[in-house]
């Protein structure tokens, strides 16, 4: 397998890493916080591992309203976060399996990089292996039948080819059926440790930096091989919960990552 890198430039001293934060218009304490945070954070780079956003039917949902009286939607509320910050910030995005339509015009708009995933990192002598991690999830297999289908340029092109109506009439049905999937009790699948380090041996990684589970923890895998490796997992992002979810994997020069609890 051939991985993608990104290689931070020398003067990178911080880089934080997000995921999860599942942004939505009727979730206006955790959007705000994400706005406090990047016009905060001390890092040289955000990078934004999946799922910013609850739902993303297409990049047309962040158009300008057609009344100059009108206000501007959710989404194009968080396409001008975005840009801002990547005025002093270096913005990097991977998709999600809720935001997998996000699109190079978007990407565009709000100054972000798009990565694919995985994706290796280079900084600090170190190689990181970042993921959304979904892909990871092989004991979730009709999810992953599910995102094969997705993730298919054929699929895509017929989606964003419906009404914008349409399509958010579509995404809230699929937000319904996850909502039951989760009221019923069923525990989602987590990474596969087999396939992951396989992945962390091709990129010849050190440590995973992922998200999408939402269990925050930090494992040590270890291979048949003898080798050891990190996984670093991600917090999603409630600002609502008690005691809120906003946690920041911060990576800083000849330092171990820290864990960063923000402020609600």
């Amino acid at each position: 397998m051939q991985f993608p890198k990104v290689k931070a430039p020398a003067h990178w001293r911080s880089i934080d890493f997000i995921s999860d934060l599942h942004l939505q218009a009727g979730q206006p304490e955790t959007f705000r916080a994400w706005q406090r945070y990047l016009a905060s954070t001390p890092a040289d780079a955000v990078f934004i591992l999946g799922d910013l956003f609850e739902v993303w039917v297409g990049d047309d949902a962040a158009a300008a309203p057609t009344s100059a009286d009108a206000p501007p939607g959710f989404e194009l509320q968080c396409q001008h976060t975005l840009a801002q910050a990547s005025e002093w910030l270096a913005l990097y995005f991977m998709h999600g399996n809720r935001d997998f339509l996000l699109g190079a015009a978007f990407a565009q708009a709000c100054g972000m990089t798009l990565l694919d995933d995985p994706t290796v990192l280079v900084f600090d002598a170190k190689r990181w292996l970042l993921s959304h991690g979904d892909a990871l999830c092989l004991g979730d297999t009709d999810y992953q039948q599910f995102r094969a289908m997705v993730r298919s340029p054929d699929w895509q092109q017929a989606f964003l080819a419906k009404p914008l109506s349409e399509r958010q009439s579509i995404a809230r049905d699929l937000r319904s059926r996850s909502e039951a999937r989760k009221a019923s009790g069923a525990r989602y699948a987590d990474v596969d440790i087999t396939t992951t380090l396989h992945w962390l041996d091709q990129a010849e990684a050190t440590t995973l930096i992922h998200g999408h589970t939402h269990r925050p923890a930090d494992h040590k895998l270890h291979s048949a091989a003898g080798s050891t490796h990190d996984r670093r997992v991600l917090s999603d992002w409630d600002a609502t919960a008690t005691p809120p979810r906003l946690q920041v994997l911060r990576l800083e020069r000849a330092r171990a990552p820290q864990r960063i609890t923000l402020a609600p």
